[in-house]
């Protein structure tokens, strides 16, 4: 399946106003769809989280997992799905290099999980989304952002909450040129998310008359014990910007950076989803961090949301992803309500009509009203616009753009909400 062309309108909110290129579009949706499964219910409604509690992106896990207890508590307030309450099953992801996230899509399985929530990771997601789709069950990512995961093999399937980095590429391109950078060295994590944000980010940046310093993008091996040698090359392209692509493992290469006379009290620094945190700059001197600039998807959230956030996890600090995880859940849930059934193949079929088309809803309750009186719906996320495409992608999505201060935290620039660019056509990968 490819995607469709999108007609692409920005609405630009905060300091900063960029402008991305356009596209012509046609999108439609449908309306609910009954049971594939012969109108069996089934249930309760299963619910497997494998978000990472460990790994190079536990940073994200907190409010992943507390956007996921707050809408199933939300749910269950409200009756349940399909009369039965909404079950949880909490599991870790860790990241690509150990099985953790295997072990937990099969234990969800076996348990009866028919929604998997996760993974955050890209490159965990390749290696589970065959053992989860392969049975039947849905898999929505409040956090995937890889190009190439647009054209999986998955069944019809996988879902995504977050939107695919060609979204992401266009904006930090745009802020790098908004903020007169014409040679900037691009050093990224050797993965799917790495590679595809990178070659965003250059097509993009490229497009607007800068230049990537050395040439090319420069990768790294995220297991690596240390990055002299790839900082020495991003040093010896003499840039006048570094972007930073990569997950925790970016706070070694922030020292390294520092030490090498590379870091961003002497070259600005640009960041992204994978390591835009208030602890990556962890034992580096107060100050070192200000004016650095990075994004991550998702709508600014409001003091409400946030405060709920901090009522089921008290300890939340960053809240990146909560909301993208929330929408996941509330979406599953939805779809089940719309087809009369907990399989996953029928949520899955269900997922497109819910959000978007119909008369627009806030909430799990709101929403549900609305399907009990037989009306089409068009879920409105806490992380903004999201009507899935055909491939499981957020069709309309918004980015956030921050900036690091003089305390070395990161506080919001701007938001940048429109129609995502469509994927570059790619060969579909099994």
């Amino acid at each position: 399946m490819t995607r469709p062309a999108l007609v692409r309108s920005l609405a630009v909110v905060g300091v900063a106003s960029l402008a991305l290129a356009a596209c012509s579009s046609s999108n439609t949706s449908s309306s609910p769809s009954g049971s594939a499964s012969g109108g069996s219910t089934g249930g309760p409604l299963v619910v497997q989280t494998v978000l990472p509690a460990t790994g190079s992106l536990a940073f994200l896990g907190p409010p992943e997992f507390a956007g996921v207890k707050l809408a199933i508590q939300q749910i269950n307030a409200a009756g349940g799905v399909l009369g039965q309450p909404v079950s949880e099953l909490v599991g870790d992801s860790g990241d690509a290099s150990t099985n953790t996230a295997s072990t937990t899509v099969d234990s969800g399985l076996a348990k009866g999980a028919t929604v998997f929530i996760g993974a955050a990771s890209s490159s965990v997601t390749r290696a589970i989304y065959k053992k989860i789709t392969g049975a039947g069950a849905v898999q929505i990512s409040p956090a995937n952002t890889a190009i190439d995961l647009s054209s999986i093999n998955d069944n019809g399937l996988y879902f995504r909450t977050a939107p695919p980095d060609v979204l992401q590429g266009a904006v930090i391109g745009g802020v790098a040129s908004k903020d007169g950078r014409k040679n900037v060295a691009v050093l990224a994590l050797s993965d799917i998310y790495g590679d595809g944000l990178g070659k965003a980010f250059q097509d993009n940046f490229v497009a607007d008359g800068g230049k990537i310093a050395g040439g090319k993008v420069l990768s790294y091996d995220p297991k690596a014990s240390e990055y002299s040698a790839e900082v020495g090359q991003v040093k010896a392209t003499n840039p006048d910007a570094i972007l930073l692509i990569g997950f925790d493992e970016s706070k070694k290469i922030l020292q390294e950076m520092v030490k090498q006379g590379v870091g961003p009290n002497k070259v600005p620094l640009y960041l992204v989803d994978g390591n835009l945190s208030n602890t990556i700059a962890a034992g580096l001197p107060v100050g070192i961090m200000d004016g650095t600039k990075g994004t991550t998807p998702g709508a600014q959230s409001s003091a409400t949301f946030k405060q709920q956030m901090l009522g089921v996890d008290s300890a939340l600090k960053d809240f990146s992803y909560g909301a993208e995880a929330y929408d996941a859940v509330n979406l599953a849930a939805l779809a089940a309500v719309a087809g009369k059934s907990v399989a996953g193949k029928d949520i899955a079929a269900n997922l497109q009509a819910v959000s978007a088309g119909g008369e627009a809803c806030n909430s799990f309750s709101e929403c549900l009203n609305l399907l009990n009186s037989g009306k089409d719906i068009d879920y409105q996320g806490q992380s903004g616009p999201i009507d899935f495409t055909e491939v499981g992608d957020p069709s309309a999505a918004t980015m956030g753009v921050y900036e690091f201060g003089p305390d070395n935290k990161y506080v919001p620039l701007s938001f940048i909400s429109g129609v995502v660019p469509p994927v570059p056509s790619v060969k579909p990968t099994s």
